[in-house]
C-alpha cells in the first residue's frame, strides 16, 4: 500500500526499486547488490559529493523496504551504508570521509559494525572492549571481543565500538574505531547458526590491536554522540524485514495466502489460493496481521522524518518504538502463515518453516526488544533507568 504521506518523488523511487527487485532473481544476493548499486540505490543516503545519492534515511528505508517485499534484503545495506556511512558522513574526519564514503556509495566497499559483546550484548554501557593511546606515538592499541558481527568476511573493515577514558573526566566513554579486515591481531571466527541468511555471522578478537591515530573515528576524544546517532536508524531500519515475511506468507496482490512458486511449479493449494474459497476464520488474523505491519510502517517513516530532519532524540524514540511494533508484527505474521496453512506450512513447497527461525530475529537484533522497552520507560515515560 502506497502512503498518502509520501511524496511524488518517493512514490516513484518506490516503484522503480520495486520492478528492479522484482525482476531479479532471489538468493544471488552478489549479483543483485552489484546491480543495485550501478543504479545509486546502494548510497542512496550518502552525501552526493562523495557519489551517493544524497537522500537520508527515508530514502534509504523505502528502497530496503520495496527490496524486502520483493524477496531480496540485503542486510548488508543497513550495516554498511546506513549504520557505518551515516557515522562517517556526520563525525569522520574529511580524510575518513575521503577513504571511505565514496566505496561505501557505489558498493565496491563495505564495512561492518561491531557493538555486540557477550557479556554485554548490544548495551554500550557494559562494553568491554577498551582502547589505550600510545602517548608517544598517538597509536591506539584495541583489546577485546565481538560476537554476531555480520558480514565480517566481506567487509573491507569493520567499525568497532569500544570504550576509551576521556582526558577531561577520566571516565571511559564509547569511541569507534575502523579497523581494516587484515590488520595484525584482528581475528574472527563464523559462528555456526541455524539462521538461513546469505551473510554470515562471527566472532571477534581483538588480541592488542595497533591501529594509528587516525583510525578513531572524527580523530578527537570519544564521542558518545556518534555511536548513539549512528545507530538510531538502524532499529527502524529492520522493518522492512517483517515486510518480506508478510508478503511472501501471507498474501499475494489480490489478498489471498500464496505459496511459494517457481516458474514450472504448482503446489496444492486446496483451494487456499481463491480468498472466497478460504475458511472465513482465517480472515480477521490475516487482516490484523496487515494492520499490525501499516502500524509499522508509518512509526519508521515518522522515525526517518525526524532523523532527516535533525531530531536525534525524537528519532531515537520513533526508531525504537518502530523497531518493536515491526518485530511484533514480523513474529505474528509468519506464526498466522503458517497455522493458516497447517501442516503445508512447515513444507519446503511453501516457503515458510525457514522464516520461523528469521523472523525471531526481528525481536533481538539490533536492539533487543527489553531494552527498547527499557529505553521507551526511562527516556519517555521517565521512569527510573533499570538499566
Amino acid at each position: 500500500m502506497t502512503t498518502l504521506i509520501e511524496s511524488e518523488e518517493h512514490k516513484a523511487l518506490r516503484a522503480a526499486v520495486s520492478s528492479f527487485a522484482r525482476s531479479h532473481p532471489t538468493g544471488d544476493n552478489k549479483s543483485f547488490w552489484q546491480e543495485a548499486a550501478k543504479l545509486g540505490y546502494i548510497g542512496v543516503n550518502l552525501p552526493e559529493a562523495y557519489g551517493g545519492g544524497g537522500g537520508g534515511i527515508a530514502e534509504l528505508s523505502l528502497v530496503l523496504e520495496e527490496m524486502g517485499a520483493a524477496g531480496n534484503p540485503l542486510l548488508m545495506m543497513i550495516v554498511s551504508p546506513a549504520i557505518c556511512g551515516t557515522v562517517i558522513a556526520r563525525f569522520g574526519t574529511d580524510a575518513q570521509k575521503r577513504e571511505w564514503l565514496p566505496g561505501l556509495a557505489d558498493g565496491t566497499r563495505l564495512m561492518a559494525f561491531g557493538i555486540t559483546e557477550p557479556d554485554a550484548g548490544s548495551n554500550s554501557h557494559r562494553i568491554t572492549t577498551t582502547a589505550r593511546r600510545d602517548g608517544d606515538t598517538g597509536d591506539w592499541t584495541l583489546t577485546g571481543r565481538k560476537v554476531f558481527v555480520s558480514g565480517v568476511d566481506i567487509a573491507d573493515a569493520t567499525l568497532v565500538v569500544g570504550r576509551t577514558e576521556d582526558a577531561r573526566t577520566g571516565r571511559l566513554k564509547p569511541c569507534l574505531f575502523i579497523v581494516p579486515r587484515d590488520t595484525p591481531g584482528f581475528e574472527r571466527r563464523q559462528i555456526d547458526m541455524e539462521l538461513d541468511a546469505a551473510e554470515k555471522q562471527f566472532e571477534l578478537t581483538l588480541d592488542d590491536v595497533r591501529l594509528p591515530a587516525d583510525a578513531l573515528v572524527g580523530g578527537a576524544p570519544p564521542m558518545l554522540s556518534a555511536v548513539g546517532r549512528g545507530r538510531r536508524p538502524a532499529p527502524a531500519l529492520r522493518r522492512p524485514q517483517p515486510r518480506t515475511h508478510h508478503d511472501r506468507g501471507l498474501r499475494d496482490r489480490h489478498g489471498a495466502v500464496r505459496p511459494r512458486q517457481g516458474p514450472r511449479l504448482r503446489p496444492r493449494t486446496h483451494g487456499l489460493e481463491d480468498p472466497h474459497r478460504r475458511p472465513p476464520g482465517h480472515r480477521p488474523p490475516l487482516a490484523q496481521a496487515h494492520i499490525d505491519l501499516e502500524l509499522a510502517r508509518l512509526m519508521m517513516q515518522k522515525a526517518a522524518h525526524l532523523y532527516d530532519a535533525g531530531d536525534d532524540i525524537g528519532a531515537g524514540e520513533a526508531a525504537n518504538m518502530a523497531k518493536y511494533a515491526a518485530g511484533e508484527a514480523c513474529v505474528k505474521a509468519v506464526d498466522q502463515a503458517v497455522h493458516t496453512l497447517g501442516g503445508n506450512g512447515l513444507t519446503r513447497e511453501f516457503g515458510l518453516a525457514r522464516l520461523i527461525t528469521a523472523a525471531r530475529v526481528a525481536r533481538i537484533a539490533p536492539v533487543s526488544r527489553e531494552m527498547i522497552l527499557n529505553y521507551v520507560s526511562h527516556q519517555t515515560l521517565g521512569l527510573p533507568k533499570s538499566y
